[in-house]
């Protein structure tokens, strides 16, 4: 024991102090017996006592002292050591790899599973990675979560760096090598979060629901039903209400508002807003198909004002894609359900109308109008670009379109506005619009809702005034600064929206053949050669375009194909794979094409002509993105499965741009989407 246990640090030096005073004493003496023999031999008989008692006294009790102090060490660690194992917080000490070296009782508890612990404290917590340990002098809280009960965990890092002191020396070192551990201690934090989603589930969510076609559908039906069919509404949306124990308030003939409990938002998720099905379930007979309804959810931390903002971007982002569909806002995140059905068309131009008005008296308000579409043009894009270009040109206004890159099959109107007949900058690139900007331009964008997919981003932060015509369904990341929105997802296309524009402009306007040809083509390429998304308007549109000098036969030559493209979309169409007998699938290639995406979309179209094809799609791998061309005629809704996958586009007509895969990885992403859509009914 006295070899095995020495006295060290400050108990050490305290005990010897007896020493040095008796070499305090020595020098007394000595300075004595100098003074006086006398009082020298009194000092050292003094000495010689203190020196013999503190010698018998270090020397019989150093041995119980020692015994003393072990009996104390030991019983405080025994102590400590029941302290910490019997402590109700969950502690533990890890190793640097996350290896599990001690836990107290209550840790050994909550880890259940003391052997994978053992392994990597992962095993346990899998949120607790080794990427995640903490730093020296840092903490770092971490939340974990059991089977029933939610913790933070806080990690800590315990260093020697001072060597084997009594200030540094850890019982850990004993057993192991290591200068680096974790201490971790877990706060039950399970009453705190579920108190919070208790609050969180009473919160209030307000929405908006609207019937979208509700005077096209009255006037469809006699007087005697009218109000029936009015009734009828309003009990399924009541009863809708009632399920999720919302309080709903008819403020006009065709809208409500409605709050709800955030306990309920989930449901509803799970169910896919029946309410939309149940609505158009409803019909007393009219031709002309049942009600639609468009709902608008706004979801979030915010205050309840914002929300309520949010629910009527909710509802205008529904009506913009066309109605017959429910959107969730949450800041900037959105989620759609429904819009599984085509969108009826409006007999009425009355929105043409007020919308060209509008147009008009923006156009007269600047000095300049600038026109872009969307990148490497169609020939819709390019069309009703050409239109907007007539309207501001009549106006007496200067005008440019934007061009940097069109595809092959515009390539050919495109080359009839270099002529004598046409400003020389009436076609410019992006840096020269750019150059053009001002606070007197007014930029017009059609054919494309989405400020990244325009021929030049950079001019819609500069506009101050922005104009948007699109006839595709909007997005949550639509231009959201724009002055006038002319948004119409039942419309064929843009050109037949500006087409319809120009009647109402007045001031004499007149298109010029090459404009009107333009524009005709756009239509027609949009409507695959007039057999989709044809209503009355459409064909309303092209008489116009006709009367102004657009000649048939000569767009119709413009598109024709040559005779390599021939063979390739043959080629394709006889490699097309048919996923669940259904679904066509085909890639095709882009080496010696001039416009691989443009043939990519006319074998779509080409293989919806196979029997039992409910939908097709195409793959063509260029410029370092794999682009998708799909088509359906009326079974699956294509641009909702499209923009699952990044991108968008009407009901029957969509497509996408994938970028950083090869075919292979595209087309299984797409055949899981579709087997996805399968699934939760969607298909």
């Amino acid at each position: 024991m006295r070899q095995d246990i020495k006295l060290r640090g400050r108990l050490r030096t305290y005990l010897s102090w007896p020493i040095f005073l008796s070499l305090l004493l020595v020098v007394m003496v000595v300075q004595l017996f100098i003074e006086n023999r006398k009082a020298g031999m009194i000092g050292f008989g003094y000495f010689l006592v203190f020196f013999l008692l503190s010698m018998i006294l270090r020397f019989t009790g150093h041995r119980k002292l020692r015994r003393d102090l072990v009996h104390f060490a030991s019983t405080y660690g025994e102590m400590q050591m029941k302290v910490m194992t019997e402590l109700t917080v969950p502690f533990a000490i890890l190793s640097e790899e996350g290896q599990l070296l001690w836990g107290n009782d209550a840790f050994i508890e909550v880890a259940v599973n003391k052997k994978a612990a053992r392994r990597n404290i992962a095993n346990v917590f899998p949120e607790i990675t080794e990427e995640r340990f903490p730093e020296k002098g840092q903490d770092a809280v971490i939340h974990v979560r059991t089977e029933d009960h939610y913790y933070r965990a806080i990690l800590n890092v315990v260093t020697d760096e001072g060597g084997e002191t009594e200030e540094h020396l850890m019982p850990m070192d004993l057993i192991l090598d290591t200068k680096r551990l974790l201490t971790m201690f877990l706060y039950d934090e399970t009453e705190v979060i579920q108190a919070e989603e208790k609050r969180e589930a009473e919160n209030l969510i307000v929405g908006l629901l609207y019937i979208d076609n509700y005077d096209e559908m009255l006037d469809n039906i006699d007087e005697v039903r009218q109000s029936l069919m009015t009734a009828l509404i309003d009990r399924k949306v009541n009863k809708y209400m009632q399920g999720i124990d919302a309080i709903s308030k008819k403020m006009e003939k065709d809208k409500f508002l409605f709050v709800f409990k955030q306990s309920y938002l989930e449901e509803i998720i799970d169910s896919r807003f029946t309410i939309l099905e149940d609505i158009r379930n409803i019909n007393l007979g009219n031709d002309q198909g049942g009600a639609s309804i468009s709902i608008g959810i706004g979801v979030g931390n915010g205050t309840f004002l914002e929300r309520y903002e949010w629910a009527r971007a909710a509802i205008d982002l529904a009506l913009g894609r066309g109605g017959d569909q429910a959107v969730i806002k949450c800041g900037e995140q959105e989620q759609f359900f429904g819009g599984k059905r085509v969108q009826l068309e409006r007999n009425t131009r009355v929105k043409a109308r007020v919308k060209a008005h509008a147009l008009k008296e923006l156009i007269e308000g600047k000095e300049r109008v600038i026109v872009m579409g969307h990148s490497i043009g169609d020939a819709d894009s390019f069309g009703a670009s050409v239109g907007i270009y007539r309207i501001a040109k009549t106006l007496n206004r200067k005008a440019h379109i934007v061009v940097d890159e069109v595809n092959a099959s515009v390539r050919p109107i495109k080359e009839r506005f270099y002529s004598s007949e046409y400003d020389n900058d009436m076609l410019i690139n992006g840096d020269e619009a750019q150059k053009r900007m001002d606070d007197s331009t007014l930029l017009v964008i059609v054919d494309v809702g989405i400020a990244d997919h325009t021929e030049c981003p950079e001019l819609i932060t500069m506009a101050q005034s922005v104009v948007v015509i699109d006839h595709h369904r909007q997005a949550g990341d639509a231009i959201d600064n724009a002055v006038l929105f002319y948004v119409e997802p039942y419309a064929s296309s843009s050109s037949e929206m500006v087409a319809e524009i120009s009647q109402y402009i007045g001031g004499g306007l007149k298109l010029r053949p090459p404009e009107a040809e333009a524009m005709y083509a756009g239509v027609m390429i949009d409507t695959n050669c007039f057999t989709d998304k044809c209503g009355v308007r459409t064909f309303e549109a092209m008489a116009y375009l006709r009367r102004n000098g657009a000649d048939a036969v000569r767009v119709r030559k413009m598109f024709r194909d040559n005779l390599e493209e021939y063979k390739i979309k043959a080629a394709t169409i006889q490699d097309t794979e048919l996923y669940l007998d259904q679904f066509a699938i085909a890639e095709c290639p882009s080496r010696g094409i001039d416009s691989p995406t443009v043939l990519g979309a006319k074998i779509a179209n080409s293989l919806l002509n196979i029997n039992k094809v409910k939908a097709s799609f195409v793959l063509t791998k260029f410029n370092g993105k794999v682009y998708i061309s799909a088509r359906s005629i009326d079974e699956v809704n294509v641009q909702v499965l499209m923009e699952r996958l990044g991108g968008g586009g009407h009901i029957n007509m969509a497509g996408t741009q994938i970028p950083g895969l090869d075919i292979e990885g595209v087309k299984e992403r797409l055949m899981q989407e579709i087997d996805q859509m399968i699934a939760e009914g969607e298909i």
